[in-house]
């Protein structure tokens, strides 16, 4: 018989939390995982890295759309695209930055949460692969992630504890390899649920939030970008070398970070039992 989700197996947020914590703290002793506990930061975006990201990024995504899997998508609505695209182009920044939260539009964290509150809301939940550990078991560069409350490795991962505690109805947790990976997904989710309210919670390097948020906005929906931190790619070849999965090093958020994604989290779960 299949066990019941994990935060389902308790009676509230504030037990789930602190049973997985306490899980999560004997998993370490066990099978602590290679990873320093406090990352040294790398540098923000190198100044050459920089300079003309709306052009690199548009140039990336047409020259790397194997198939044109993602194009094919937007030239089935080109002209609501292009307009969305166009609109956010000429906008100083494709976003509103609040720490290391990044808001595609909307304003604050506060009508996010008010967004989420439609009935109609499908929250897509996406972490970068840059952030799994180097003992996870489905490997780093993979859109898997088994996210097992019962292996040491998964009760020791942020992803893991985030996946574990959204709710069942209304959630898609991803897990990114690439950046036309996400797009293709995006494309597929609101295809296939053409009468659900597309919103996004996503982790990334500040390089890959200031250089694609043109093309979040471009498809219309509303979310928010968090802010890696660690080992980030912040130059064009770091970046590059990323999206063929060569990232030896580990990225992380930030625990101040971490907690207000689960605050918000937190929020959409008692949102979506609400709504059932």
């Amino acid at each position: 018989m299949n066990k019941k989700p994990y935060w389902n197996q308790h009676t509230d947020w504030q037990k789930a939390e602190k049973a997985w914590d306490e899980g999560a703290k004997k998993a370490e002793k066990e099978h602590p995982l290679k990873v320093l506990k406090t990352l040294p930061s790398m540098p923000g975006i190198a100044e050459d890295a920089a300079k003309h990201l709306k052009w690199k990024s548009l140039k990336w995504m047409v020259q790397k759309d194997e198939n044109w899997k993602v194009t094919k998508y937007i030239l089935k609505k080109p002209f609501t695209h292009f307009m969305r695209y166009l609109q956010s182009l000429f906008k100083k920044k494709p976003y509103v930055r609040d720490g290391d939260f990044f808001l595609y539009g909307v304003n604050n964290v506060e009508q996010f949460k008010k967004e989420l509150q439609d009935p109609d809301a499908l929250f897509v939940v996406g972490f970068s692969y840059c952030e799994k550990p180097h003992e996870c078991p489905s490997g780093r560069f993979t859109p898997d992630c088994i996210h097992d409350p019962d292996n040491a490795v998964c009760r020791q991962c942020f992803i893991g504890k985030a996946v574990n505690s959204l709710p069942e109805h209304n959630s898609i947790p991803l897990f990114i390899p690439t950046i036309h990976y996400i797009g293709e997904k995006i494309f597929e989710i609101q295809e296939a649920n053409p009468k659900k309210r597309i919103f996004f919670l996503i982790t990334a390097c500040e390089l890959t939030l200031e250089m694609f948020g043109d093309f979040g906005n471009l498809a219309g929906i509303q979310g928010i970008g968090v802010r890696l931190d660690g080992r980030i790619c912040n130059t064009m070849k770091a970046f590059e070398l990323s999206e063929m999965g060569i990232k030896p090093g580990l990225t992380v958020v930030l625990k101040e970070t971490e907690q207000r994604i689960l605050d918000l989290l937190s929020y959409w779960r008692g949102v979506s039992e609400r709504v059932l």
